[in-house]
């Protein structure tokens, strides 16, 4: 029959202590044998936006990974199992290492919610190698999942023109915790409910939903089971209307809400989930308003993104609001429009950029053949400027660079010596602040279709070291 314990069928919070890659591992064993755990800085950014998701990304994830590295620990049980597993690998002091494991590093991040652009360090984790080395596969699943669907979230909102988006994705989420932490990126982004109930409990994001196909099938008629669930839910009454026929629905869910009417409440509203959104939207609200329900809002879904919703809205689509699941919960890079696509996923990287030697600082990048994946030296960080109440453009500038009058640095400390230096804002406070960094976005860099690159310039004390040293590297090499 197995293990007794069922939680050994999914993944328990004792059990991210080896939520890590083998070699981080290996390396960090190396390390142990040959003294070599000086203090070192690595930092996250990504090197471009996917092609279809625009021209910037939206920060997110930042507070799981804090209390991951705050409370990284490897239990007695994951030890105990390491031991057994991998052979002569392990060394019962490297073990003690990490059963005594306490970061004692800083972490300075941009706050969640801001958006970013290619090749800016947003996270930046200083400490002992070893440590810092353990955090990078946690770091990279939360940070590029999270960032990649709050900013998928955010390029619906901006074709929805000022109606609603909800997130309904769970259900195609790529796993459990996904769907979570989805339903919290999305919020972040914009979205302003989630179909998650436990998003709602545990990120105070408002819960939403009506009623799926199965509840009329079971009944006799359409009619009955729209009056079953209006007695039920007379406040808040709306009405899945595509079971069958989406037109004759429409007409019962206008019956049914006239028999509200005579209880004192209202209709609030009908969904469609399939067929031609626009022309059965607009045949939906020409029978709603002749019936007297010019009040009542009509719900779609379907397998919609950002490019769906900016069609529906630039042919005037009478849409009140959009649910969307499959492409944004797992971050579709796909044009449903022109059928075009790529790898649905953010490739950020966490990578070495400085170590520090007696005492100093001695930048590091990685020089490589292919010159996309070259990093830049040093620890640095970003100004943003701007004007008249617009972004203008990002520098990348060596760490301690002070801001110009017009600019302001993004990063801030969030850990020190293993101490928290930051309050977390709830989830609706990171949307409201994410809403207003892209209401600072030029229009033209917003635009869901070709939008226009917005400038990161590399200070040039950065590219002059960059060649430095591909000088001295290049020069080691040829000896």
């Amino acid at each position: 029959m197995g293990n007794d314990n069922n939680d050994d069928t999914i993944m328990r919070e004792s059990d991210l202590g080896l939520f890590l890659d083998y070699y981080e591992l290996t390396s960090g064993k190396a390390d142990f044998d040959s003294i070599h755990n000086g203090k070192i800085t690595e930092s996250y950014f990504f090197r471009k936006v996917p092609s279809q998701l625009g021209s910037y990304a939206i920060f997110a994830g930042l507070e799981q990974v804090i209390k991951f590295v705050l409370n990284y620990r490897v239990s007695e049980d994951d030890l105990a199992w390491l031991a057994r597993t991998s052979g002569n690998d392990f060394s019962e002091e490297f073990l003690a290492y990490l059963k005594n494991f306490r970061f004692s590093g800083d972490v300075y991040a941009v706050p969640e919610g801001t958006v970013i652009f290619p090749n800016e360090p947003v996270l930046i984790v200083t400490g002992p190698s070893i440590d810092v080395q353990l955090f990078e596969t946690y770091i990279l699943n939360v940070i590029n999942f999270q960032t990649l669907v709050a900013t998928k979230a955010a390029r619906m909102v901006t074709a929805a023109a000022g109606k609603t988006v909800l997130e309904f994705g769970s259900r195609r989420a790529h796993g459990r915790d996904a769907a979570l932490i989805g339903a919290r990126a999305a919020h972040i982004g914009g979205c302003v409910g989630s179909a998650l109930v436990l998003a709602g409990k545990k990120f105070g994001i408002p819960y939403v939903g009506t009623l799926p196909h199965k509840f009329i099938q079971e009944r006799d008629s359409e009619l009955e089971a729209f009056r079953d669930y209006a007695k039920s839910f007379p406040h808040n009454t709306i009405l899945l209307i595509d079971t069958y026929d989406t037109i004759r629905g429409a007409r019962n869910a206008c019956i049914v809400g006239k028999e509200l009417r005579s209880k004192g409440f209202d209709l609030k509203g009908v969904r469609i989930d399939s067929g031609d959104l626009l022309s059965l939207s607009k045949e939906v609200r020409k029978i709603l308003d002749s019936e007297g329900f010019k009040d009542t809002k009509i719900y779609v879904s379907s397998d919609l993104d950002e490019y769906a919703i900016e069609e529906l809205t630039k042919s005037n689509a009478p849409i009140d609001s959009y649910g969307v699941g499959t492409r944004l919960i797992t971050g579709a890079n796909y044009n449903s429009v022109s059928k075009t696509g790529e790898v649905s996923a953010l490739g950020g990287v966490y990578k070495l950029v400085q170590v520090e030697k007696d005492g100093k600082p001695v930048p590091k990048m990685k020089l490589t053949n292919d010159i996309a994946k070259a990093t830049l030296p040093g620890m640095n960080t970003v100004l943003r400027k701007s004007k008249d109440g617009l972004f203008v453009e990002d520098e990348i500038a060596p760490w301690g660079t002070k801001p110009g009058n017009d600019q302001l640095e993004l990063l801030t400390k969030v850990v020190s010596g293993s101490r928290l230096q930051y309050a977390f804002p709830s989830v609706p406070a990171i949307k409201e602040y994410c809403t207003a960094q892209l209401a600072s976005l030029p229009k033209d860099v917003l635009r869901i279709t070709d939008p226009k690159p917005y400038t990161v310039r590399i200070n040039k004390a950065i590219t002059d070291l960059q060649t430095k040293i591909r000088t001295e590297i290049l020069q080691s090499t040829s000896q």
